[in-house]
């Protein structure tokens, strides 16, 4: 009964000692038991390690253990194992329910228990207190000496917590924490490694419970072996902790006390040091960097740097593409195989989809060293949706995450029909449960049409087909119903849809397609998911919990558990965390995010117990995990082990941007190794100077891709290398890539220009006599193409039962015209309104509308707040345009007035074009209001906007803004049939609806307020430029108007206003109709082209619905935007004068021209 240690540096032979002696061992043919005992995450690796050292004699002379696989034979072996095993699923579950009965008794986590996650950071601390042997006892002795207040209460809730979890367990389970506890005791029940040798490889540190079981091998075996990884022996000296080795030598030194303790040998250690270690024989910079990279001061390499490689990626796709390369080449010229090579990094959440991604493309095979979740398992999704279906009372969402698992048996396009007829008419939860048969949008006086027939005769058909399963399960489970029917309801349920077949069908599509790890994921699932029914079931099966409680539960279960695949290959690149990878076989190590802050990485946090509860607890006797400054000194040592795992070559490689595009900076390590290594060329693709090498002809797809771009420079005039002149003779004799070479060429060529379409066509789209509206001119104005989508092919969106902000918009529109109905039906005025009978008729009104055509704004309290909102905003607006009025000497003529329209009031306005077509224009006119003035009627035309529109003579020039001035020519056209006088223009305005915050002084009066508001609803637009006028619309003017875009000097006279003279009014009104010709004429002669407009930083692809079908790109050749130069109201005049003036002139020669210039 002896120990000893077996110690050297990293690359010294440690596992090759312990396995060359096993072997020699066995050739004497010893009768001892031989165990070689390593991490649980290393046993399978080991097993290998040893059959291809010693071979087939192995199996039946040597044992490979680690301390689970030890707990497992023991209590086998000697009882112990007759408890039901609770998995991290069941544990969280149980600890959920401790935490739901008790956490109104909590003290310190009485809210954190209600936080989503603390379930798991509680596991997390039970489970090393376990690791530690702290148990609730050994909690609850130290309170007494304890005096901070705060660690005290926290001390007794977790001891309260951790109570509750072990009451539950000691009738029958067993944790697996509790294991080596078990093991602990009934090793002294066992003779199984009576007079064993055993080797004790691959740790680094070990916990209380493994000291223990330790200590118990010393008594029991012939010798303990144990390896440490360390440049010497300490003994009981103490430990200086920024050596390097000072976790190791932490362990040896409680080793060592276990032994003084326990009375068992202590043999003469072996020394592995060696000035070569074996593993970097053929590599002289690993063997520097493994002797020398904590070395201070630096010792230099200045010899040559081969074996050593970095690379500085602009992104972390470019970093993992740039080891692909690097991993092809490597196998195609050094002779390597896949299994002699990996990548590791400190975060494999960050890399794994695009390593899979990337590597798939480049034939890598691979294996992921990393447990997966199971959340996002079809078979997992598809039964918590089905629950959330009842919980949230067949919601959209939850129905349809259910179907689109695609585990149930109907087909992808039913369930697309079927989601856009729920999306179109919001159906809710009562039409799934009621018998009904749906026929929403139909009209029920009116005769349906054979084809709508039999598509509702389908929809239902289908609906049908999703709830009835559903119903049936619905009404197995009851709130008052235990756990154990709930589990079994749902397990019939999977198997009356045939979930679980779909599922081993899956997982045998997969294996017969190739992807084994896939096959191996779907060929778990379904024991997974019985696991975790079986185990609430145990835990708690006999009690009765509302279904939303049964779910979380539920979830917790799911989101704890793990799912751990084995690689499907020998030969695969390994892939996974710096701390999972063994070292024996790599002959090339690449590790990847070699960032500041992720490897080495920062501290973790501190968790539950902080670092100074911690060193309070050490005080009292009470040992748990290293805090984060020990963890800082591991991250270290982990340092130096990972850079100390290849054998021939270490590649270190950083991003210098995230997925998300943010600056990342060089870890430390970059920086060390420059220093270390003056020679070390580092390699960076972030200045392309030349693509044209052999380094980017590796497998097919990957080098079809760089064919491409290669391509397309030669295509735009750059010489390229012949090289890529023979890569693309050889993909273009490969049948299986003709056709994507000819794709290829086809996109070198292609421009995204849209030809001019057949006039003739063109004008089949449009029903004749044409017939426009002017905002949709405008439109067209803004990009041809968009106009042609959505008016001419008449493209829709998918039709959703929602109220967006165009409904808004037509909405208080509605309101606020209905409501200037009943103002002139009431003999009304809108000088004289009286507040209360506004806000009634005003709620009348909205009921009235929302009940005619708007049934949507009581379907949820969103839209009910949303009704509450707009009447706010109508009451307020209706307030502020009474107000104006009442300062004006301009009267309402006409509101909501129509020209061009069926019943319109008024006449279309007609224009012809160049071929001699007719085209007339249509509207609808907010509001006309009119004032006389010397035998003259003056005209003011006012839209009602939503938003917050200015009125811009620039943007009338280029032909995006022509309604207020369109509206003018119509009442003006129409004079006849309102005023007998002279009708002449006296303002075009936009008034913006709403009722604004405004940011005021404390100790203002309400009229100063209410100037704020008229302030911020002020009228935006073009004036008469005639005092007279201006002065008849604020009657109170007084320098600047509140209500209109104007100012009045003092001597009467109209200062810088939004306002010209009567004859440009007249020369833009010419204006406008010569663009409203170019425009239609542009638009019938078939101009489609993808022409957006950019106007600041605004363009018209900004919201624009089509961009997936026209697919403009700035960066195509041929691909640019109309850049809208502003124009000063000064310079807009001018050029819109030039314009008139120079067709005036053309006309007057006989000749013709096309408008703007």
């Amino acid at each position: 009964m002896s120990l000893r240690f077996i110690y050297g540096r990293a690359g010294c032979g440690k596992s090759t000692f312990c396995l060359d002696q096993i072997r020699r061992k066995i050739e004497k043919n010893t009768d001892s038991k031989l165990i070689l005992l390593v991490p649980e995450q290393f046993s399978f690796q080991a097993e290998k390690d040893l059959l291809d050292s010693i071979g087939e004699r192995a199996l039946y002379k040597a044992e490979v253990l680690s301390f689970k696989r030890m707990s497992n034979k023991i209590l086998d072996q000697v009882g112990g194992s007759a408890h039901k095993r609770m998995n991290d699923a069941g544990k969280n579950m149980l600890i959920y329910k401790v935490l739901d009965e008790a956490s109104d008794k909590l003290k310190f986590f009485y809210k954190a228990s209600k936080q989503q996650g603390f379930v798991d950071i509680l596991s997390e601390l039970i489970t090393e207190l376990k690791k530690y042997n702290v148990t609730p006892n050994v909690i609850n002795k130290s309170l007494n000496k304890i005096e901070d207040l705060e660690l005290k209460n926290k001390l007794e809730d977790i001891s309260f917590i951790y109570e509750g979890f072990q009451g539950y367990l000691e009738p029958g389970y067993l944790d697996a924490e509790d294991e080596l506890t078990i093991l602990s005791r009934k090793l002294d029940e066992s003779n199984y490694f009576n007079d064993a040798e055993i080797w004790i490889d691959e740790f680094t540190t070990f916990t209380p419970q493994q000291y223990g079981i330790i200590e118990k091998l010393l008594q029991k075996a012939k010798i303990v072996n144990i390896s440490l990884n360390s440049d010497m022996l300490n003994g009981y000296n103490d430990v200086d902790n920024t050596d390097v080795f000072s976790i190791t030598k932490v362990t040896e030194k409680k080793l060592l006390n276990i032994i003084e303790r326990s009375g068992v040998g202590y043999e003469k250690p072996i020394d592995l040091n060696k000035e070569t270690c074996p593993r970097f024989c053929d590599s002289k910079e690993l063997r520097h960097i493994e002797k020398h990279f904590f070395s201070f001061p630096y010792k230099y390499y200045n010899l040559p740097v081969e074996k050593l490689r970095m690379y500085k990626a602009l992104n972390t796709y470019d970093e993992v593409e740039k080891v692909a390369r690097s991993i092809v080449s490597e196998i195609r010229d050094k002779d390597y195989r896949f299994k002699d090579i990996a990548v590791v990094c400190r975060e494999i959440e960050s890399y794994e989809r695009i390593v899979s991604v990337i590597f798939k493309q480049y034939n890598i095979p691979f294996f992921l060293d990393k447990k997966r979740d199971v959340t996002d398992n079809p078979l997992v999704v598809l039964i918590t949706s089905a629950f959330d279906i009842f919980i949230k009372n067949w919601s959209y969402e939850s129905i349809f995450r259910y179907l689109k698992t695609g585990i149930v048996k109907i087909q992808r396009e039913d369930i697309d029909l079927l989601e856009n007829y729920v999306l179109a008419y919001g159906v809710r939860g009562f039409h799934w449960v009621n018998d009904e048969f749906w026929r929403f949008g139909s009209d029920k006086n009116k005769e349906m049409s054979v084809s709508d027939i039999e598509k509702l005769n389908k929809i239902n058909e289908i609906k049908d087909m999703v709830r009835e399963p559903l119903l049936k399960l619905q009404s197995s489970i009851k709130d008052d119903n235990s756990i154990f029917n709930t589990c079994s309801n749902l397990y019939e349920y999977l198997n009356e849809i045939k979930a679980l077949d779909t599922i081993e069908e899956w997982s045998e599509e997969f294996s017969k397609a190739g992807d084994q790890e896939k096959s191996d994921e779907y060929g778990q699932i379904t024991d997974i998911v019985i696991q975790v029914l079986d185990q609430m079931v145990e835990i708690m099966g006999s009690e009765k919990v509302r279904l939303d409680k049964f779910v979380t539960i539920l979830n917790v279960g799911f989101e704890k558990y793990k799912m751990g695949l084995i690689p499907v290959s020998l030969d695969e690149v390994l892939v996974g965390d710096i701390g999972r990878v063994k070292s024996h076989e790599v002959k090339s190590l690449y590790i990847i995010g070699v960032n500041d802050g992720v490897f080495p990485g920062n501290s973790r946090e501190e968790g539950i117990l902080s670092d100074f509860d911690r060193n309070m607890l050490k005080d009292y006797g009470i040992e748990l995990a290293p805090d984060t400054k020990t963890q800082a000194f591991e991250e270290q040592f982990l340092v130096y082990t990972s850079l100390s795992l290849s054998k021939e070559y270490i590649t270190l490689t950083y991003p210098m941007a995230d997925f998300e595009g943010k600056a990342l900076r060089p870890s430390i390590i970059i920086s060390r190794m420059k220093k270390l290594f003056p020679r070390l060329v580092e390699e960076s693709d972030i200045v392309k100077v030349n693509h044209d090498n052999l380094e980017y002809i590796v497998s097919p797809q990957p080098t079809f891709n760089n064919l491409i771009s290669t391509l397309r420079r030669n295509f735009e005039g750059e010489e390229i290398e012949k090289i890529w002149s023979e890569v693309y003779y050889w993909y273009n004799d490969k049948e299986q890539w003709k056709d994507k070479m000819s794709s290829v060429f086809k996109g070198l060529k292609y421009n995204n220009l849209v030809e001019k379409a057949d006039e003739g066509k063109i004008k089949s789209l449009y029903t004749k006599p044409f017939n426009f509206d002017v905002s949709r001119i405008e439109k067209y104005a803004e990009c041809p193409f968009a106009y042609y989508v959505q008016y001419g092919l008449k493209a829709r969106d998918r039709k959703i039962y929602e109220f967006s902000a165009p409904d808004i918009g037509s909405f208080m529109h509605d309101v606020i015209d209905k409501f200037s109905d009943r103002v002139k039906e009431e003999n009304l005025s809108f000088r004289e309104l009286d507040i209360d009978w506004s806000k009634r008729a005003i709620d009348e009104l909205v009921e009235e509308i929302i009940e005619e055509k708007n049934a949507i704004l009581k379907s949820s309290a969103k839209y009910k707040y949303m009704a509450g909102r707009m009447k706010r905003i109508i009451s307020k607006s209706i307030m502020v345009i009474s107000e104006h009025i009442k300062r004006s000497s301009f009267d309402p003529i006409a509101n909501e007035l129509k020209f061009g329209l069926s019943h319109s009031d008024l006449k279309p306005i007609e224009i012809s074009l160049p071929s001699g077509e007719k085209v007339t224009l249509q509207g609808r006119i907010d509001r006309v209001d009119g004032m006389g003035l010397d035998d003259k009627v003056y005209i003011r035309i006012i839209d009602y906007k939503t938003g917050n529109k200015d009125f811009s003579l620039s943007d009338v020039y280029y032909g995006l803004q022509l309604q207020l001035l369109v509206y003018l020519e119509a009442i003006l056209e129409n004079a006849d049939k309102f005023i007998e006088s002279n009708a002449l223009p006296g303002a075009v305005l936009y008034f913006r609806i709403d009722d604004p915050i405004v940011k005021a002084k404390r100790g203002l009066e309400e009229k100063d307020i209410e100037k704020l508001v008229l302030k911020k609803l002020k009228m935006r637009g073009l004036l008469l430029a005639d005092a007279k006028v201006v002065k008849e619309m604020d009657n109170g003017i007084d320098g600047y108007s509140l209500i209109i875009p104007a100012r009045m000097n003092k001597d009467g006279s109209l200062g810088k206003s939004s306002a010209i003279t009567l004859e440009q009014f007249d020369i833009l009104r010419e204006y406008v109709k010569e663009t409203l010709v170019r425009l239609c004429d542009e638009m019938l002669s078939g101009n489609i082209s993808i022409s957006p407009i950019k106007k600041d930083k605004y363009t018209s692809c900004s919201y624009c619905k089509f961009s997936a079908i026209c697919q403009f790109d700035s960066t195509v050749k041929g691909n640019k935007y109309e850049n809208i130069n502003k124009k000063t109201d000064e310079e807009a005049l001018e050029l819109i004068y030039k314009t008139v003036s120079d067709r005036l002139l053309i006309e007057a020669k006989g000749g013709n021209d096309d408008g703007r210039n």
